[in-house]
């Protein structure tokens, strides 16, 4: 017997259909005011739910989920990793800060060599990445303290290649963010520094797809910041104001890409032959493909036509899949999640179903699984990928939800699993539109594919795990810091909020067999006593140092 076979539970039996574990994405408990999009909806399975016997709320943002501190916004891939590992790992954001106190990532081999090969070889070095602190994907103090080294290292050019953020910050925040750059980016160029903005766009038109959804996105970024093709501009906070003028409206997630020119319009920072690129995101759901495109060789790289690509020193602020090894180089070690409940199971010989549409899947496959890519047993594993519809989710907020459900029901009944995981990501994806109307819709779409879902596994005497991953839609306005009022714009307006909250999230537990189970969660519980929960569900001793399940039985 393995030593990650799991022991069968004393008390509690394996039940007859599987337990699901049913994720709400983006989906949190906020107050129930006119910006709560889960709060204005019609919601009756979830209002059920949040009555029913076995319900708490769960931690889902900052410590709770391993990142530096509880001011920082829950999200999806420290959430997902959070559930399938059944304890606190120290993630990306918190990773990098510590790796920068100490000093470790510039004595690391893969900083000298990004320096050597832009200072001894007169090349460039180039920064890629989300330029704002919203510390979900990356952090603007990160990309400044690597600048500042790389002047003190003898770097001589560097150039920022920028992408905007405006939906873990304010939607309109990028001049918040550039204004203080573009000072900053004075006073080294006043002492011989040569430090210029390059190219840019907006985060979700330019450079960060995800699970290969349009790779159009990755392109615009590759002929912005690689080729130097794009609309050109006097600065980057130039380009900002042009392009909100010209679409009132727009905004930050949403711009167009855009080149930084000089006098005679040439580009100030194509990507050539010789130069070091720094991704400096940590997260890696969004760094993939970019990464994907600098580093496929020629004629293995199918997804748009790169022209030829120039030969670089290429490094991320973190390995972004360590399965495939992207990239070969990144100057801060990711965190080693071992023992996950996938792997568990895997060796215990039970079944496990994992789907969702393309904008979550690698939630319930690869951050589930502790950063792993590919199944610990094919036999004794299903994934099942919905693809998501090329659109603003804001256009079509019920997205895939039914289609999720038809599929997930079909599975059980071929495949038979023990265990079954499912995200149904309108309460985030709608949610970061900023689109109270629309992620109103999406909760009323959620409600109704979780009540046919209930009532599939129910018919199947299944058990289901119902919660979420972070806060969202129930903060869908601005709020004011100190007093928690709701803000308005100058025109009147409620000012639109498409970040996620620090909000704890719901947790409810229903199906057969529970009966003799009580909650046992308390206000210190989080995401990562899910796993344990799970496990006990499924009739199996959960590993001695998971965080206690939510549930034990009553007595």
């Amino acid at each position: 017997m393995s030593e990650l076979t799991l022991s069968p539970h004393p008390h509690v039996a394996l039940p007859r259909g599987p337990v699901a574990l049913i994720v709400l994405d983006g989906v949190g408990l906020g107050p129930p005011d006119e910006g709560n999009a889960w709060h204005l909806a019609r919601t009756p399975v979830l209002d059920r739910l949040v009555a029913s016997r076995l319900y708490g709320s769960l931690a889902a943002h900052g410590r709770a989920v391993g990142l530096p501190n509880d001011d920082d916004l829950g999200n999806s891939e420290v959430g997902h990793n959070a559930l399938g590992a059944g304890r606190i790992f120290d993630q990306g954001a918190k990773l990098v800060s510590q790796a920068i106190a100490s000093g470790r990532l510039f004595d690391g081999p893969t900083w000298r060599w990004l320096v050597e090969g832009s200072r001894d070889n007169a090349g460039t070095l180039h920064l890629i990445g989300l330029w704002s602190d919203g510390n979900v994907h990356s952090h603007v103090d990160h990309a400044y303290a690597l600048i500042e080294r790389a002047r003190q290292d003898g770097v001589a050019r560097v150039r920022l290649h920028l992408l905007l953020d405006g939906r873990d910050v304010g939607e309109t925040s990028a001049l918040d963010y550039l204004g203080p750059l573009e000072q900053r980016i004075a006073a080294w160029r006043a002492g011989g520094f040569d430090v210029q903005v390059a190219s840019g766009g907006g985060r979700m038109h330019v450079t960060m797809d995800r699970y290969e959804a349009d790779w159009r996105i990755v392109e615009r970024g590759w002929l912005a910041h690689v080729r130097g093709e794009a609309r050109p501009f006097h600065s980057a906070s130039q380009a900002v104001e042009t392009f909100r003028a010209e679409t009132p409206g727009l905004i930050d997630q949403y711009l167009p890409p855009f080149v930084v020119a000089d006098a005679a319009g040439e580009p100030v920072g194509r990507i050539r032959d010789g130069d070091a690129v720094v991704f400096f995101n940590f997260r890696g759901d969004r760094a993939i493909e970019i990464t994907r495109a600098f580093e496929a060789p020629a004629g293995a790289f199918p997804h748009f036509e790169r022209g030829v690509p120039p030969t670089v020193r290429y490094a991320g602020m973190m390995q972004y899949d360590g399965d495939l090894q992207l990239p070969a180089r990144y100057l801060v070690t990711p965190p080693a999640i071992d023992r996950t409940m996938g792997e568990y199971l895997a060796h215990s010989g039970l079944r496990q179903l994992a789907i969702s549409e393309t904008q979550k899947f690698g939630h319930v496959t690869y951050f589930f699984n502790g950063n792993n890519s590919e199944p610990f047993s094919r036999a004794l594993e299903r994934y099942i990928e919905i693809p998501s519809d090329r659109v603003d989710f804001a256009e079509r907020p019920w997205m895939k939800a039914a289609e999720i459900v038809d599929a997930c029901l079909a599975a059980i009944d071929e495949f038979d699993p023990h265990f079954v995981r499912v995200n149904l990501a309108n309460g985030d994806m709608v949610g970061h539109s900023g689109q109270l109307l629309p992620a109103i819709i999406a909760m009323e779409a959620v409600d109704l594919s979780l009540g046919r879902l209930l009532a599939g596994l129910a018919a199947r005497d299944g058990v289901a795990v119902v919660l979420a991953d972070h806060g969202n839609c129930e903060e869908m306005i601005e709020r004011d810091k100190k007093t928690g009022q709701l803000l308005r714009a100058p025109d009147g307006r409620y000012k639109a909020r498409t970040s996620h909250t620090t909000n704890r999230v719901p947790c409810a537990i229903v199906g057969p067999g529970t009966e003799g189970l009580s909650w046992r969660g308390d206000a210190t519980s989080g995401l990562a006593n899910v796993a344990a929960t799970c496990l006990t569900l499924l009739g199996r001793m959960p590993p001695d140092d998971y965080l206690p399940s939510l549930v034990a039985p009553a007595g």
